[in-house]
């Protein structure tokens, strides 16, 4: 039986070192970004095995298209990866105006609902049932950097989808794990290296770290039964001013 995973945000950073380490695994990924040249270079580095779908997250009719896509091409759907994701520069909230505010939570909220809806959706209906949902939570979901009010508040709404999404998929061998990521070393985190304000004021360099490591924790959430989950992991930089005082 074939085993097909989704991917959000493939084209780059961790999204690519995951669908590169899927592949890998032996499951046929499903690309999914926005910049085609971009997912064409992932597939390549998965050997092509692997199917590039550019569009928008936060499209409804192409995120159902892409489901229906696997379910006539694959029938199935055994790991979708949420990993989509953006974020502003940083601003405090009375410099956000609402349609940056609305951006940020169209991809990285309303995206991944949509995601979800039709992964789970075909997951329950599928045999045999059930699938694994991973959700890329970071570690804002805890903890918030300065000027971050946009991506810090999707990120603590992504813990609660997770806890609901693994509720309400028990009945139907449906889990759903959360990763949250701390200095991933992807675009997103250049402006890290470079130096980033810190809570007290002052802007210092951050440690990041290979996302090819995210990718091996990844395989190991997915080798495991539909009976045994992790629930939450975070994965991070070990000296990031993230644990107690910095």
């Amino acid at each position: 039986m074939v085993r097909v995973a989704i991917v959000t945000g493939a084209g780059t950073g961790v999204g690519r070192a995951s669908a590169i380490k899927l592949s890998e695994a032996g499951y046929t990924v499903i690309l999914i970004g926005r910049r085609k040249n971009k997912l064409e270079e992932t597939k390549t580095a998965c050997n092509d095995n692997a199917v590039v779908l550019p569009m928008d997250v936060t499209r409804e009719t192409d995120v159902k298209k892409c489901f229906e896509m696997v379910k006539e091409t694959f029938s199935r759907i055994d790991v979708l990866f949420n990993n989509a994701g953006t974020f502003l520069s940083s601003k405090t909230i009375d410099e956000i105006n609402f349609t940056e505010w609305r951006q940020v939570l169209e991809v990285n909220l309303n995206g991944m609902f949509l995601f979800s809806k039709y992964a789970f959706t075909l997951m329950k209906n599928q045999s045999p049932r059930g699938g694994r949902i991973i959700n890329n939570g970071s570690v804002s979901s805890t903890t918030p950097r300065p000027g971050s009010i946009a991506y810090t508040s999707t990120k603590h709404a992504v813990t609660g989808m997770t806890k609901s999404l693994s509720l309400d998929g028990r009945p139907f061998s449906i889990v759903c794990s959360q990763i949250d990521i701390g200095n991933a070393d992807t675009p997103m985190t250049k402006g890290i290296q470079a130096g980033i304000v810190q809570a007290d004021g002052s802007v210092k360099k951050e440690p990041t770290f290979d996302p090819e490591h995210v990718a091996n924790a990844l395989i190991h959430l997915v080798s495991l039964p539909l009976d045994t989950n992790i629930f939450n992991m975070t994965i991070m930089a070990s000296n990031m001013p993230f644990v107690g005082r910095g």
